[in-house]
Order: structure tokens, then C-alpha cells, then sequence
């Protein structure tokens, strides 16, 4: 009985003289499941939201690189969008969505990824705050990682838009009775026809051919990254605030118990919209160095302030938003389906993981 006792109170002691034990915080290893959800349901979610507002896209790319001064712009929404129909049919209304949508699988499911990856680091795994300024650092530095991944396939994206669009070109020096002559991948004008070396045809207009050209003919590997820092700047604050906003809007807007599928495309439709007004003027820049050098569409810049210097003096204040109102209708819509697309399709893949 005593022996017994004895041992239990030596037992006490040395568990009272024990140092706590210290538990170390499991981290996830690289390719946990958790991350593989977040980098599926992100390409699912681009792909889904890019392909709805495929027409508008494509809009949006025409209105920001045809000329400002030229007849036989594509003016209006849905006067261009009646025009593209009647020119190319649903084609025209799909045409780059292909490559977009090659673009966008890896684009998105790299800036979901990123982003959620940097906010578990930067709160070092929930001890710190998930405050507005971490969400903005986070979703910057995600955009950026998005863009240098994917931009080869955004340039060539820009330029297949465009190929078979008719838009006007600018010449050097027209008669004063002149009309414009209006470029197209199959048919330039006998008035103003464009350099045998510029001129396209059906095979140019794939992603490789494309993508061999532009390589070929304007300076290298180099050619494909054209615009690549005013696309960076841009999409920095663009993805930061796009998350930053989603997030607090989605405390506003979809409470608990008031989550219904309208609130949250809303929250979605609001967080983009805002995100993309204030960023906008990057957007035209990028799409103006994207297509410098291809013949027909606008002067060769030597850098983004060299665009957007000849922009200002030429065009305006103005100029650097041309293409908003079709971009705000693509925007809305398109941010809503890929945050709804995303959390839909995270929760599916965590819930049967």
C-alpha cells in the first residue's frame, strides 16, 4: 500500500517538473489535396466564366485597338455585336475563346492557388489576422504569378480577336476623298492593302502558326512577352483588389444564413466591376503594345509610357477607358460565374476528398 503510494506521488512529481508538451503545427505537404481542389476548381472556374462572356471579350479587344479617327468602327454594344454576327456568325462570336480558355485554365487555377497559399502563409497558418492589407498583398502578388505563366497565350489571343475582325487601318498619308480600307485576315483592300509580309490567311490563324509569326517577324521569343510589365502593374492591384473587395463585400452582402445563389453572383458582379474600373487604363495599354507591329492596327510602340504618352496627346483622358461599357458588362458577369464556379467546385472536391 505504501510502496503504491509512493510510486504515485513520484509519478506526480516528475509530471509536474515535465516540460508541456509543444505541439508543432502540421503543415500540408505541397501536393495535399487541399491544394489540388483549390488548382481544379480555379481552371474549371476561368474556363466557365470566360467562355459565358466570350462575344464581349472579343468586343472589348476590337474597340480598344481600332483607330479613334477612321469611319467603320465598331461603335455601340449591341450594334457590334449584330455587326460581328453578320459578318462571322456565332464563329466571330467565339472567335480566341479556344486559346482564352487555354489561357484562362491555367491563368486562373494558378491565381486561386497562389492566393490561397499566400494568405496561409502570410497569417503563418491562422496566427495572424487576415486584415484588408494582406488580402490586397496576397492577390497581387497572385496575379502577377498568373500573368508570367500564362502571357505568351494572352498575346496570341489578342491577335487571333483581331485577324478577322474589320477593323479600320491607319495609313500613313490618305487622299482627303479616300476611304478608309478596312483589314481583314482574309480580304485587305485593294486602296491600302497590307504588306505581303503582314498578310494572313486561314492557316495563320491557329495558335501555333500565330504564335510562329509573331516569333519570326518581330523580334524573337522576346515578341511574345510584348507589354508584359504594363500587363503586370495592371494586374496586380486589379487581382488584389478583386480579392480584397469579394471578400469584404461577401460579409455584406451574403451574411450567414443569406447566401443564396443571387447574393453571391452580386458580390461577385460588384468586387469586379470596382476592381476593373480603377484598373482599366493598364488594360488598354497592354492590348496596345499586345498588337504593336502588326501591320494595320495602330503605330509601333517602343514601351508602355511611349503608349501611353502617344495615347494621351492623340486621344485624351478618354482614350485610355475606350471599350469600357462592353467590358463592365463582360466583367460583372464573368468575376460572378468565377467566384460562384470556384467556391461551388471547392466545396464539391473538399467534400468527397
Amino acid at each position: 500500500m505504501t510502496s503504491t503510494a509512493t510510486s504515485s506521488g513520484t509519478s506526480s512529481a516528475v509530471e509536474a517538473v515535465r516540460p508541456p508538451v509543444v505541439e508543432t503545427k502540421s503543415k500540408e505537404p505541397w501536393l495535399s489535396p487541399q491544394l489540388s481542389s483549390y488548382f481544379i476548381a480555379g481552371g474549371i472556374a476561368g474556363a466557365v466564366s470566360r467562355t459565358v462572356v466570350s462575344p464581349l471579350e472579343r468586343l472589348k479587344i476590337i474597340q480598344q485597338v481600332q483607330s479613334s479617327t477612321a469611319e467603320g468602327q465598331y461603335k455601340g454594344v449591341w450594334a457590334s455585336l449584330v455587326r460581328m454576327w453578320k459578318e462571322e456568325g456565332v464563329r466571330g462570336y467565339l472567335r480566341g475563346n479556344g486559346i482564352n480558355c487555354l489561357r484562362i485554365v491555367p491563368y486562373s487555377a494558378v491565381q486561386f492557388t497562389t492566393y490561397e497559399q499566400l494568405k496561409k502563409w502570410l497569417t503563418n497558418y491562422g496566427e495572424k489576422e487576415l486584415d484588408t492589407r494582406t488580402r490586397l498583398t496576397a492577390g497581387a502578388l497572385a496575379g502577377i504569378a498568373s500573368v508570367c505563366s500564362t502571357y505568351p497565350l494572352d498575346l496570341v489571343r489578342s491577335r487571333l480577336s483581331i485577324a478577322t475582325a474589320s477593323i479600320p487601318i491607319q495609313t500613313a498619308a490618305p487622299a482627303p476623298s479616300a476611304k478608309p480600307a478596312l483589314a481583314s485576315a482574309y480580304h485587305t483592300s485593294s486602296a491600302a492593302p497590307l504588306p505581303a509580309s503582314k498578310a494572313l490567311n486561314s492557316r495563320d490563324l491557329t495558335v501555333w502558326s500565330m504564335t510562329l509569326r509573331v516569333v519570326r517577324e518581330e523580334g524573337g521569343v522576346r515578341a511574345l512577352y510584348r507589354g508584359i510589365v504594363a500587363t503586370a502593374v495592371g494586374v496586380a492591384p486589379y487581382v488584389g483588389i478583386n480579392f480584397a473587395a469579394y471578400e469584404a463585400l461577401r460579409g455584406i452582402i451574403t451574411p450567414p444564413g443569406k447566401s443564396s445563389v443571387p447574393r453571391k453572383l452580386f458580390c461577385g458582379a460588384l468586387a469586379g466591376s470596382i476592381s476593373q474600373t480603377i484598373t482599366y487604363p493598364f488594360d488598354v495599354l497592354r492590348r496596345k503594345m499586345q498588337v504593336t507591329g502588326m501591320g494595320g492596327f495602330g503605330k509601333k510602340y517602343d514601351g508602355a509610357l511611349d503608349a501611353l504618352r502617344s495615347t494621351l496627346q492623340t486621344e485624351g483622358p478618354k482614350g485610355l477607358y475606350r471599350g469600357l461599357w462592353p467590358n463592365l458588362l463582360k466583367v460583372a458577369p464573368s468575376i460572378a460565374t468565377s467566384f460562384f464556379t470556384y467556391e461551388l467546385v471547392k466545396e464539391f472536391l473538399l467534400g468527397t476528398s
